[in-house]
């Protein structure tokens, strides 16, 4: 027999390395003779869309024709550590370092337009500036630099500023439980974040529906079998992730609190999106059969063994 039941689960989540680690990020803009205007940053784009991210803050802030704009992000010899693609940083805290540097950029270049009565809306006119610019001893090249204020946690008060910002999210997740085979069908996912203003909503939406598939994985089928030692399941072949058949529909809806310490309000959004998943599908699954699972994957073995612990 197939029983349905609904789990629900909220988070919070601080990016960032944290408890005081220096978490710093930094970005270089010039404009060059051709008329262009290139942002180097180290951006690692790991799935997150954080290229184009960083492309959009430095178009917003620059306020001037989008082709006309290239990001530089790939060569160590012309970038500048801004720190790693993890903890949700990026969006934030590199993000905002190239909001400083473009910022400062674009006040340099208003600067030439302003004393040269240049126009300001094509390339041909960004090369006027730039002649003009170099003439008058006016800087072609910024530098930005943003870092995270956190501090370390007193282990004997518990006070301390360990994370900023925080990202929030919730789930609401349906399933049906077989209690003669013990599978868990994920039904349905509804799921909810505030990551401050989202910068690339296409990619905010994927990346949530990417993080409800990862939770779905490491609720019911991930486990890493080890023996001796070593990894037993180490091909794709026995370890056992979901496939489209295993995802169901998932609606995604963003709660834009804007962050005031975030570029135009954005926070970081990566982990936070899977946290919830787990929770609300253990949730869900005491929902359909009252059983209460403290372990996870919650394969149909575990499952099976707990229902008939439960009717004993």
């Amino acid at each position: 027999m197939k029983n349905r039941g609904v789990g629900y689960a909220t988070i919070f989540y601080g990016t960032g390395y944290g408890n005081g680690f220096p978490d710093e990020s930094r970005a270089t803009a010039e404009l060059m003779e051709n008329g262009e205007i290139v942002v180097y940053v180290e951006v690692s784009d790991v799935g997150s869309g954080g290229i184009s991210v960083m492309w959009q803050i430095a178009t917003e802030t620059l306020n001037i024709d989008r082709n006309l704009i290239k990001v530089i992000y790939n060569d160590t010899s012309l970038i500048r550590d801004s720190g790693t693609a993890a903890a949700s940083r990026q969006t934030y805290n590199t993000g905002n370092a190239v909001y400083d540097v473009c910022k400062k950029l674009r006040n340099n270049l208003d600067s030439g337009v302003n004393k040269s009565k240049i126009k300001f809306v094509s390339k041909e006119d960004l090369k006027n500036i730039y002649k003009y610019m170099i003439e008058n001893e006016i800087s072609t090249k910024t530098e930005g630099y943003f870092k995270a204020e956190t501090s370390q946690i007193d282990m004997e008060t518990g006070e301390g500023n360990p994370y900023w910002p925080y990202t929030f999210g919730a789930q609401k997740v349906t399933v049906e439980v077989d209690d003669e085979t013990g599978k868990v069908d994920v039904i349905e996912v509804i799921a909810v974040n505030d990551a401050g203003k989202i910068i690339n909503p296409s990619s905010a939406e994927g990346q949530a529906q990417g993080g409800v598939a990862m939770g779905i994985g490491y609720a019911l089928m991930e486990e890493i079998e080890i023996e001796k030692g070593s990894i037993k399941n180490k091909n794709f072949s026995n370890y056992i992730i979901p496939t489209s058949k295993d995802v169901p529909h998932i609606d995604t809806y963003f709660v834009e609190e804007l962050e005031e310490s975030g570029p135009y309000g954005a926070k970081g959004i990566g982990e936070p999106v899977m946290i919830p998943t787990a929770p609300a599908i253990l949730n869900a699954i005491y929902d359909a059969v009252g059983i209460r699972m403290y372990s996870i994957p919650v394969t149909c073995d575990k499952l099976l063994l707990a229902l008939k612990e439960k009717n004993n």
